[in-house]
């Protein structure tokens, strides 16, 4: 499955007319996945006493698009996960958090007609790098956009800038 249909952005396809094995799909990759991952290695970091979630999300506006179905639910679902995960792991020394790129990034998803126009992936490093180094152990519970992750700064002061809470919150404006 490459796209959900080559004209999802400017003809969005409505929920009743996505192929269910491509609903599926996509849900066993955003959903399904991240949780077959970390149920596999979380045993292995209690044992450690430490260790590193990130979940890769996208923003509040896209996740609520019409015919971003089910790609916009699946994300709903994992943000869901990332504040689960935070509260069941708190005080075990894993951190778990949420980083989208601030936009739609070159991905096999998006058609080859707006490529012009995205975000470069490697735009999540930065951010993702300081998410996983022993430095932070208190970064947990946040979700960072990393067009807003200002390498110029120190890193700790991008994080504080780029940072909102995890989940969905009253304050949540993106």
């Amino acid at each position: 499955m490459r796209t959900i249909s080559e004209t999802f952005l400017s003809k969005p396809v409505k929920f009743w007319e996505t192929d269910a094995n491509k609903w599926r799909a996509l849900i066993d990759t955003n959903v399904n996945g991240p949780f077959l991952m970390a149920s596999a290695v979380v045993p292995h970091l209690l044992a450690r006493g430490w260790g590193r979630i990130v979940n890769i999300s996208m923003s509040y506006a896209t996740i609520l698009r019409e015919g971003f179905s089910p790609y916009g639910p699946s994300k709903a679902a994992l943000e869901s996960e990332t504040v689960i995960w935070v509260k069941e792991l708190a005080d075990t020394g894993i951190t778990v958090n949420s980083l989208l790129p601030g936009g739609a990034t070159i991905s096999g998803m998006m058609p080859d007609a707006v490529r012009a126009t995205l975000l470069d992936p490697d735009v999540l490093v930065p951010p993702l790098v300081w998410l996983c180094s022993s430095g932070v152990d208190n970064a947990t519970g946040g979700r960072y956009d990393a067009k807003n992750w200002d390498t110029a700064r120190d890193p700790n002061e991008a994080a504080r800038l780029a940072r909102r809470p995890a989940g969905w919150t009253t304050a949540d404006d993106d």
